[in-house]
């Protein structure tokens, strides 16, 4: 009997270990999902021939801008920057006008150590567009990034064409998010030493609360994407697409929360396609009549 304890005892720790082990694993990944990048010579994030500060919503934001044509507002996600743009960056600049700035606290942006909510994020970029004369332009935006082109076209909406956003949330709980990633974020926020690192999981871990009637004032046209093994719930993001009437939707297949990354070629030609092409919403139903 004893020996059969021993045993079971032996078989949990190991199960606690893998798992213990696999946590970290995930931790680290989705952690740094927003740096994810490919392997790349360019200095975009530390490029001075194309980088400034603008003077912006009592904080200095920088940015970087390549490329000539139509205006792109490019925007990462939580704790990423420039640099984790870079294959959009790359891949857009040659068609338009691309404009990438660090968000609050995030790379070169000024951090003013004050709370961090996504409505001033969502202000610095409004005075930012107006800094730089663009009254509208097309917005692309990756998770956090995604959650600001959002609130862009529903606080702001003179200033969007047309936004296309991957992994964005408009709650921060479980209906949205998750469960094993909600947990583990918690986790940080109670145990990092790191006090930029609390403030960026602080801010996910409360925010975004947008409620479904302000998605219904969106009139710009919107692309919803997501990876159909995304951080973002498969059901949240299709509450987002029923709630946003000039909405298309895109469940990228065999892609995780890095589907833009994953699978450039593809994210791009979507993307693209969305940008350059008329808005169209026709239905099945619409043929037959």
């Amino acid at each position: 009997m004893k020996s059969m304890f021993l045993e079971l005892k032996r078989t949990e720790r190991t199960i606690y270990i893998k798992m213990k082990r696999n946590i970290i694993i995930l931790i680290v990944c989705i952690a740094s999902f927003s740096g994810f990048t490919q392997p790349s010579t360019n200095s975009y994030g530390s490029n001075p021939e194309a980088g400034n500060y603008a003077d912006v919503n009592g904080i200095k934001v920088y940015y970087e801008i390549y490329g000539s044509g139509l205006p792109l507002l490019i925007l990462h996600g939580n704790g990423g920057s420039i640099r984790s743009q870079s294959p959009n960056i790359d891949y857009f600049k040659a068609s338009y006008k691309v404009i990438a700035p660090d968000l609050r606290a995030h790379g070169k942006t000024e951090d003013p150590g004050d709370s961090l909510t996504y409505n001033d994020m969502t202000k610095d970029i409004n005075d930012l567009l107006d800094k730089l004369g663009i009254d509208s332009c097309f917005v692309l935006g990756q998770s956090d990034g995604g959650i600001i082109g959002l609130k862009l076209a529903m606080d702001y909406p003179k200033k969007v064409k047309k936004v296309a956003v991957y992994g964005a949330n408009i709650q921060p709980d479980s209906t949205a998010i998750q469960n094993a990633l909600i947990e583990w974020g918690y986790n940080i926020i109670e145990t990092t030493k790191d006090m930029h690192q609390k403030r960026l999981y602080t801010l996910m871990k409360y925010q975004p609360r947008i409620e479904a009637s302000k998605l219904r004032t969106i009139k710009a046209p919107v692309l919803l994407m997501s990876g159909d093994r995304d951080a973002i719930k498969l059901q949240h993001t299709i509450e987002i697409f029923k709630n946003i009437e000039n909405s298309n939707l895109f469940i990228m297949p065999g892609a995780t929360h890095f589907g833009g990354y994953e699978k450039a070629d593809l994210f791009h030609n979507v993307v693209n396609d969305f940008f350059t092409k008329p808005f169209s919403k026709i239905s099945t139903l619409d043929y037959f009549k």
